[in-house]
């Protein structure tokens, strides 16, 4: 009976490391595509407040432009 729940514990104890390591990878995996989505998210806020300057410059030369006629 006492070998049955050792070999039991151990195959509990070796599922758990088997588990321990395949999150420890995945955990990993994640850290990375999180820190590929934020500079994703970087580049797109600053792309977006590139556009967002060049319409309002758009729209000043436009408001010009009506005033001088």
């Amino acid at each position: 009976m006492a070998d049955f729940d050792l070999d039991q514990l151990e195959r509990q104890v070796a599922a758990l490391i088997r588990l321990n390591q395949r999150l420890r990878e995945e955990n990993a995996s994640l850290r990375v595509r999180q820190e590929t989505l934020v500079a994703e998210r970087g580049e797109l806020i600053e792309k977006t407040e590139q556009a967002r300057s060049r319409v309002e410059a758009m729209l000043s030369r436009l408001r010009a432009m009506e005033e001088s006629l």
